[in-house]
């Protein structure tokens, strides 16, 4: 088997939480556990909740019933459960102080919180919010920087059964508000500002904008993060402690059904429209917590860290996985690589961090700034690296697993979306690992590789798809069920096409190779933009790339590259030669970028995802469509200075 590069021996195998599951159901191997998680989902289901201790108010009587169609599952029907109980409560009656979270404040602001605290003060708001008429079924919008006051929102409003909607809180206005009034808010929780490199962003003069355009709004939690002055309306705003003050620090928690909503999360996705995917308490329990602990490996003294912000589902994900088993979570609120590029080698050295996980975009942007800032750090407490967010290219994976995992660990290389909050492609800890490989199906999931006429396909790309429900796929778009349907299952019948393109290849080792409707198609011949990108960034000069097709009068379609160099490279006509004939060289003479252009930057969201949407459009001098989820939009401009 080539290629191979990480092999799990000890602990990594007979220590693991998945072990431990196969042992119980007497599973031979990996091949097997796979085959009996996605022919038997009834019983999958079923024994993950047990196997993970989910608990129920009253126990589900069927685990699945698909009699409304499969895209309409519905799952652990009967049962009633809470994330709240689950997350919050149980571990509070049983070792109130053990550490729920450790944060960092950009400004090196150390603050913990014990589940005993996260309890007390989420019992405070859950009570203050139902004095404010808020109940079952009524969406309370989260728009604030990654604080630890999160975690008290979330679960408050679960208690009493509202469903939260964590909201970036580097959108303006009018992504704000977009959202909010889609939803039908009633309470905006949000902060005065918070810190980005140094500076204060001035999250409440959005948050103002934004609740003029939104007449279900009835109040605002304002959290003082800055104690900075800001604009006040009377009738709309109450500080933080105003608002809890004198309440209760018991409350109890609402038993809900299992199809109950818990999150609505709005995602852009490729189009540029938002859509709120929606999902229930029992399908982020199961599947959440699912992956933190075959996936993760999660033990009782990690400290788990996700390079995340509430906005990306990776932020709840973490949050009621980590959470669900009494486990310790740490949050950071600002900018990865201020004041100096290390920033997060030296969290991770002075806490301990165990499980770390990150975009390949970020790993690409530490790259750049040179080895020694890695180097001079210990971190030896890593148990298991993770990823997530988009294709890895080999040498920027290699990077990560040898400068960051010492060639030692594991990178847990996941692939799903918002709208299943999960994955469908995952390794586990018993798995050996190649570059860039996501190794296998997410357990359960059904998930395949199809050609063009929806049959299997292996050692070629082909379309990513699922042929089971999960608890966790979305129910609907709010407010829009059809939309959900033509997205997800009107292109075979009974099947789930996600829009990634996927292979296979020979040894069973899956891989990702972008988004399906990024596809360029040149003379004949389909490929995916990070075939393209991760090509470019084989080559020495190259630190970070971009690939969009532009309409070709013969060709139908002709590839255009962006290219940022590393910074002992300058642009100049030689270099961008050199760089279009060694895509040449490996992928074809076809696949010769047409044009290739230096930029300076290129547009990603904070989660760290380049925007090809908007790189394209730009560049066809196009609608940009919605920008709101972009962190740095001056990088749009530079596809125009494009050298």
């Amino acid at each position: 088997m080539g290629d191979v590069v990480w092999r799990p021996t000890g602990e990594y195998v007979e220590g693991s939480n998945i072990k431990r599951f196969m042992d119980k159901h007497g599973i031979r191997d990996y091949d097997d556990l796979v085959d009996r998680s996605c022919s038997d989902i009834s019983w999958f289901w079923d024994a993950v909740v047990k196997d993970l201790n989910i608990e129920w108010f009253e126990p589900y009587t069927k685990v699945v019933d698909q009699s409304k169609g499969i895209e309409w599952a519905e799952w652990f029907v009967g049962g009633k459960t809470n994330i709240a109980h689950n997350c919050l409560d149980r571990h509070a009656a049983a070792q109130k102080d053990k550490l729920a979270l450790i944060w960092e404040g950009e400004d090196g602001q150390i603050r913990k919180m014990t589940y005993g605290d996260v309890y007390s003060d989420a019992n405070r708001l859950a009570n203050a919010l139902k004095g404010a008429g808020i109940g079952k079924g009524d969406t309370v919008g989260i728009y604030m920087p990654f604080v630890p006051e999160i975690l008290v929102v979330i679960y408050a409003a679960m208690k009493i059964g509202a469903i939260c909607i964590p909201i970036f809180s580097g959108y303006g206005s009018s992504a704000l508000a977009s959202r909010l009034r889609h939803a039908g808010s009633k309470v905006l929780f949000t902060a005065d500002g918070s810190y980005r490199r140094g500076k204060h962003v001035h999250i409440k003069k959005e948050a103002d904008g934004a609740a003029k355009q939104v007449p279900s709004l009835e109040k605002v939690v304002v959290l003082p993060r800055l104690g900075i002055d800001v604009d006040w309306n009377d009738d709309l705003d109450v500080y933080w402690d105003d608002f809890v003050k004198g309440q209760s620090d018991e409350c109890e928690t609402e038993k809900l059904d299992a199809e109950d909503y818990s999150f609505i999360i709005y995602t852009s996705g490729t189009t540029g429209t938002p859509k709120g995917s929606v999902h229930t308490h029992a399908g982020c329990l199961a599947q959440m917590c699912k992956e933190i602990a075959y996936c993760f490996d999660l033990k009782d003294d990690d400290l788990f860290f996700w390079l995340t912000d509430i906005g990306w589902m990776m932020g709840p994900w973490m949050i009621v996985g980590v959470m669900n088993f009494g486990g310790t979570i740490f949050m950071f609120e600002g900018a990865p690589n201020y004041p100096e590029p290390d920033r997060l080698w030296d969290m991770i050295e002075r806490h301990k961090v165990t499980t770390f996980g990150i975009s390949p975009t970020a790993i690409r942007m530490f790259m750049r700034f040179g080895d020694e800032w890695v180097d001079k750090h210990d971190l030896s407490s890593l148990r298991i690296l993770g990823s997530t967010g988009e294709p890895w290219d080999p040498d920027s994976w290699t990077w990560f697993f040898e400068k960051v995992g010492k060639r030692k660990l594991p990178i847990i290389n996941i692939s799903g979306g918002t709208e299943i909050v999960g994955c469908f492609l995952a390794p586990l800890p018993i798995n050996e690992l190649k570059p860039c490989t996501l190794r296998g199906p997410g357990l359960g999931m059904g998930t395949d590789v199809f050609d063009d006429d929806g049959k299997p396909v292996r050692g070629k790309m082909g379309h990513l798809v699922a042929k089971n429900p999960a608890p966790s796929m979305t129910k609907g778009f709010w407010n829009d069920p059809d939309r959900y349907v033509r997205t997800y299952w009107d292109t075979w019948d009974d099947i789930w096409y996600h829009g990634d393109w996927a292979s296979i290849d020979e040894d069973g080792f899956w891989f990702l190779h972008g988004r399906s409707d990024d596809v360029i198609k040149v003379a004949g011949r389909r490929v995916g933009p990070s075939e393209i990108e991760s090509t470019l960034m084989e080559h020495e000069a190259v630190s970070e790339a971009a690939a969009i097709g532009a309409p070709h009068e013969i060709k139908g379609e002709k590839v255009v590259t962006f290219v940022v160099l590393q910074p002992a490279y300058e642009p100049g006509d030689e270099l961008r030669e050199e760089l279009r004939n060694h895509v040449a060289g490996i992928l074809g003479k076809v696949l010769r970028p047409d044009e290739l252009y230096f930029v300076k930057d290129l547009p990603k969201t904070r989660s760290a995802k380049i925007v090809r949407r908007v790189i394209r459009a730009k560049f066809l001098e196009e609608e940009l469509g919605d920008l709101s989820s972009i962190e740095n939009p001056d990088a749009i401009d530079e596809v125009s200075k494009k050298l």
